[in-house]
């Protein structure tokens, strides 16, 4: 599969250099193999439309609509998560830092002032993980997902020194998670602030569980 890949990349570039690139002036229009949506059946604002009798392109939202991301009470929401969840606010909870560091442990906004509580944390955490993570970074954290047998290079496994409580603090986690590092790019926007830290006691639990399997050994 990865020779597939690199004999596709070199067709690609083969194909790039004899049709020219995107930008240089044409006589005529220019060949598009892939038009990237410069094409669309769409109606751009306050346009005239053929299509309606009034030939007026703006018309009113149907009835019982909402702007999206805003609920009645004018609230913002996204996906139903209030939009403060996914960050833009300052403190350890949502950025990860204790002044100029990168903080350590599970923040007092979790409330985990149970077992029980933290065990919830955990199991949401291994949902959330095997949603957004475990593509790249397998699903015990070891990095052999799937995209590895894809050549995708560098993908972080959880087991080595490096990424240690003491070497790599849960505050770092919590910024790579959210604007991304190298080649894995941001879920800020895609997970909320608490899953974020669930899947960090997630990825500490899996790391905790790796060395108790490997003492009993």
């Amino acid at each position: 599969m990865r020779y597939f890949f690199i004999a596709y990349a070199i067709v690609a570039v083969l194909v790039v250099g004899m049709l020219g690139f995107r930008g240089q002036h044409f006589s005529k229009p220019p060949i598009q193999i892939f038009n990237d949506m410069d094409n669309q059946d769409k109606l751009k604002a306050q346009s005239p439309s053929g299509f309606f009798a009034d030939r007026q392109g703006a018309r009113q939202p149907v009835s019982g609509t909402q702007p999206l991301g805003f609920n009645e009470t004018g609230s913002k929401e996204i996906g139903g998560i209030p939009e403060y969840e996914f960050g833009g606010q300052t403190g350890y909870y949502y950025t990860g830092h204790v002044g100029d560091y990168f903080g350590t442990g599970m923040p007092d906004e979790l409330e985990l002032d149970s077992e029980e509580t933290a065990a919830q944390l955990i199991k949401r955490g291994k949902e959330r993980f095997a949603i957004y993570c475990s593509a790249c970074h397998g699903q015990t954290g070891n990095g052999l997902g799937i995209t590895s047998r894809y050549g995708v290079p560098a993908i972080a496994n959880f087991h080595t020194e490096l990424f240690t409580p003491a070497a790599y603090p849960d505050g770092r986690i919590f910024e790579v998670i959210t604007h991304g590092k190298g080649l894995m790019s941001g879920y800020g926007a895609n997970i909320p602030v608490r899953d974020r830290w669930a899947i960090i006691s997630y990825v500490r639990t899996l790391q905790a569980a790796k060395q108790a399997a490997t003492a009993v050994k």
